[in-house]
């Protein structure tokens, strides 16, 4: 799974307050695969950081572990805090 952050901004055409992305702020990734990421319940976690300046990416965090402790509050939706709308 793959989480776009963007930084926001009031969208001046629009008749009432709208907030929409400006520039990118950061990327966030998650895998499953219970072999590699036992330590993460089976999932392994990435965070990248944008440099607008320098157009790059920095990665954040420590290795595939960063987001065990933040995603264990998700426990029961298998460590995915995302809920998915009906299809």
């Amino acid at each position: 799974m793959a989480k776009i952050h963007w930084n926001k901004k009031q969208m001046s055409r629009a008749p009432a307050p709208t907030t929409v992305p400006d520039t990118l702020h950061d990327l966030d990734f998650m895998m499953k695969d219970s072999k590699r990421f036992t330590a993460g319940h089976g999932w392994g976690y990435a965070e990248f950081d944008y440099s607008a300046k320098d157009d790059s990416f920095k990665p954040l965090g420590s290795g595939a572990n960063c987001g065990v402790s933040c995603h264990e509050l998700a426990k029961g939706t298998d460590y995915v805090f995302t809920a998915y709308g009906k299809r």
